[in-house]
């Protein structure tokens, strides 16, 4: 279920994300009797709906890091009577921290283009849910290459940065 959105058509996941954070919906009802706002069409709705939409790009390093440190070293904490919160807290979590690391960066990237999720979810309200992807998209609408043009290189830069750090990262430390 977690590795569906990357298969899944974004608007797909997004009409059904619209639904369930929706006013109506079982999360967005819920939402709406503790805050009194809605779910959709604001940005904690957008950002829930982001993270939903890039959560394989999330725990597919989260899996490699986790699975790259065995069982040896939590096995010895616990032999040494550390709770398994304790021993994931001051083993697991420290070791894995590129796993983390990369997971951010990779979510992060993953979410700067996203555009139907986003739509479907956040609309394209100037100043609240409009996010640069879909102001790519109202400029080359409106024939304005050269602000799309602009957006577009602040994306690429944004993007590259962000894939970068995590190569960064993810190198051993003897090669920086």
């Amino acid at each position: 279920m977690v590795a569906m959105p990357i298969v899944l058509p974004p608007t797909v996941m997004g009409f059904y994300l619209l639904i369930v954070l929706g006013p109506a919906g079982a999360i967005g009802g819920w939402w709406v009797e503790l805050t009194g706002s809605a779910l959709t069409f604001s940005f904690t709705g957008l950002v829930i709906a982001s993270c939903l939409y890039s959560l394989p790009f999330a725990v597919q390093p989260l899996v490699t890091a986790f699975e790259s440190l065995g069982n040896s070293k939590l096995e010895a904490a616990w032999t040494l009577g550390a709770t398994r919160m304790d021993a994931f807290f001051s083993i697991a979590l420290p070791l894995s921290i590129r796993g983390y690391l990369s997971a951010v960066a990779l979510s992060f990237a993953h979410t700067l283009g996203e555009f139907g999720v986003v739509l479907m979810v956040g609309g394209n309200i100037p100043g609240e849910t409009r996010v640069i992807s879909i102001a790519i998209y109202d400029q080359v609408e409106s024939l304005n290459y050269a602000a799309a043009h602009q957006l577009s290189a602040v994306l690429i830069l944004v993007a590259f940065v962000a894939l970068f750090s995590m190569f960064f990262v993810n190198r051993p430390w003897h090669q920086r």
